[in-house]
């Protein structure tokens, strides 16, 4: 690359960063102030649509009650918001590498810090949003916890921003839809609203990152940010429903989350919260080779 590209390159990405700190200044919620925590859960309001519920249109299903439906849907919720928390506790860690690597002075930097302080906002409005339902915050499983604290060491370049966005779009694609649903409860719509509006910067930010990356990138850094794009986003998918979560309503972990996996709804679900990610994937050359098995468990690629 040439050093007149390279300037170029530098000085479009000051451009959108500025760029990108304006609209953090100008569409800025604290959920704290925003949201009213202390407001009554009507009964009755689902959590999560039905047709969105990894069981939807199973036999189990079938045997469950309104009321257990209903359950089911509020523990599913909570287990993505708090898989959510955790892969944005991710960036964070990542974008502070990026800080200390780069020159404070820039707009680049700043947008950064101003992307990791959204992050603190979304992850205690997600942390209090299932406080305030009364559900546990379930996370990934344990021992996907302790495999994803190398994911800081080794994640650099487009793929780190790659596997994080596959978290940030799939929530992102789930929450446009549930913002407007009138059948769910209010609290939800506003968090999802607050976190698609405030998102959106860095899916712009991120998107931007993984295509510079990769079109500087040798053969090698490629097929490294390939591979390392699948596995993550493996996990990030793989823990969006914690099994335990079956278990809060009554039902069989093992024999539910087996049904859920096997379930042509759920699958069609997935692709859906995934569709967009997956294409631009696609378009930076971060989907093929050998990872194509675990985009496919994922169920994020079609089989």
């Amino acid at each position: 690359m040439s050093r007149a590209t390279q300037v170029a390159k530098l000085a479009d990405r000051e451009k959108t960063a500025g760029r990108l700190l304006k609209s953090a200044a100008d569409k800025f919620y604290d959920p704290d102030i925003d949201i009213d925590w202390a407001a009554d859960i009507p009964s009755g309001l689902h959590f999560h649509p039905e047709h969105r519920i990894s069981l939807y249109g199973t036999e189990i299903w079938d045997r469950m009650t309104p009321e257990q439906r209903i359950e089911l849907g509020k523990h599913e919720i909570a287990s993505i918001a708090s898989t959510g928390i955790f892969f944005e506790v991710l960036l964070m860690q990542m974008l502070l590498k990026q800080v200390y690597q780069h020159d404070p002075t820039t707009d680049h930097v700043h947008y950064l810090l101003a992307e990791i302080a959204d992050e603190c906002r979304h992850s205690t409005m997600f942390g209090k949003a299932c406080k305030r339902f009364g559900v546990p915050a379930y996370g990934p499983r344990p021992w996907v916890r302790q495999l994803a604290k190398v994911l800081p060491a080794i994640g650099r370049g487009p793929s780190a921003y790659a596997a994080i966005l596959v978290a940030e779009e799939v929530l992102d694609r789930m929450q446009r839809e549930n913002m407007v649903d009138p059948g769910l409860q209010p609290l939800i719509r506003m968090v999802n609203r607050i976190h698609v509006l405030e998102e959106s910067r860095h899916v712009t930010f991120a998107r931007q990152e993984v295509v510079h990356g990769m079109a500087k990138a040798g053969w090698v850094a490629r097929q490294y940010h390939r591979a390392l794009t699948a596995v993550v986003s493996y996990f990030v998918a793989y823990s969006l429903i914690n099994p335990r979560v079956y278990a809060a309503v009554g039902l069989d972990p093992k024999a539910a989350w087996k049904a859920a996996k096997a379930n042509p709804h759920f699958q069609e679900t997935m692709r859906y919260w995934g569709e967009r990610i997956m294409k631009f994937l696609g378009e930076a050359g971060l989907v093929g080779g050998p990872g194509t098995v675990l985009w496919r468990r994922s169920m994020l690629l079609a089989k």
